[in-house]
């Protein structure tokens, strides 16, 4: 089996093995301290171990060359990859020092200092990824519909962290707004798929167009989602024993993903129809 150790000393593979040791350390900082019955610190304990995971993956597939292999754009990916993992770095970097840390929490500050660090490596790989030469970068996840894709996902995952199911299991119009999350978040996952795979010129259909319907789709229910969910849910019983703070993320992260979809989908129709016009 050949190795590719020159992946391992270039500069983006120096940032990768320093973000694996730093995830792996935020990780074992706020372990050593003890388990938290908190939706938000088991996302920040996923955060750092599936950024620390998948950026060895990535070491280890490259340095024994068997990323050539895969049956997608590797480039692509691993792109794609950093850009989730900075922002899924920012977001536990300002999670867990909100609800976790005090003036004496000595390791849970260490803990918060490492995961700023792990941001500003990952950022550092985005840069460099991002400054290849013009044709490098021709992935679908590197493009403004992929990158939109990723944050609509992701904002879904921050609303399912924030979710009470006692706030939502006898209330249909909550109901309901859990299964725009749901959908969408689905939906999104499975457009991804097929660009990744480069699987597109195998459908019978226009993907393009699909996405389009798909979007406005989107943009319909999560305009619901937008009225229904903080009409209900800050006046509904049940919910008085969750946090307010969490009622209050997944209203404003939902605020956020419609802009999102929107955005998408106005992009996503200017790129299928005006690029045809011309």
């Amino acid at each position: 089996m050949n190795v590719e150790v020159r992946s391992l000393i270039q500069p983006v593979g120096v940032m990768r093995i320093v973000a694996t040791i730093l995830t792996c350390l935020s990780f074992s900082l706020v372990a050593t301290v003890g388990y938290v019955s908190s939706s938000y610190w088991a996302w920040c304990m996923f955060t750092w171990c599936f950024c620390c995971f998948f950026t060895l993956l990535i070491l280890i597939l490259e340095f024994t060359t068997l990323s050539t292999k895969v049956p997608f754009s590797w480039d692509d990916f691993t792109t794609a990859f950093a850009m989730l993992a900075t922002l899924m770095c920012l977001v536990v970097s300002i999670i867990y020092p909100t609800f976790f840390t005090c003036k004496t929490c000595y390791y849970e500050i260490g803990a918060t200092l490492v995961s700023w660090l792990c941001f500003g490596v990952y950022a550092g790989e985005v840069v460099l990824t991002r400054l290849r030469p013009s044709g490098q970068n021709s992935g679908f996840l590197s493009t403004v519909p992929g990158i939109l894709k990723m944050l609509e996902t992701f904002l879904a995952c921050l609303i399912f962290t924030s979710l009470d199911p006692d706030c939502y299991s006898d209330h249909p119009g909550l109901q309901w707004c859990v299964a725009v999350y749901c959908l969408c978040f689905i939906l999104a996952i499975l457009i991804m798929l097929p660009t990744m795979g480069q699987l597109l010129s195998f459908l019978p259909f226009s993907f393009e167009k699909l996405v389009i319907i798909y979007n406005i789709v989107a943009v319909m229910m999560y305009m619901t989602a937008m009225v229904v969910w903080p009409l209900y849910s800050f006046n509904n019983g049940r919910c008085a024993n969750s946090a307010w703070n969490k009622l209050v993320v997944v209203t404003c992260m939902t605020v956020v993903n419609f802009i999102i979809y929107t955005i998408d989908t106005v992009y996503s129709i200017r790129l299928v129809f005006c690029t045809q016009d011309h």
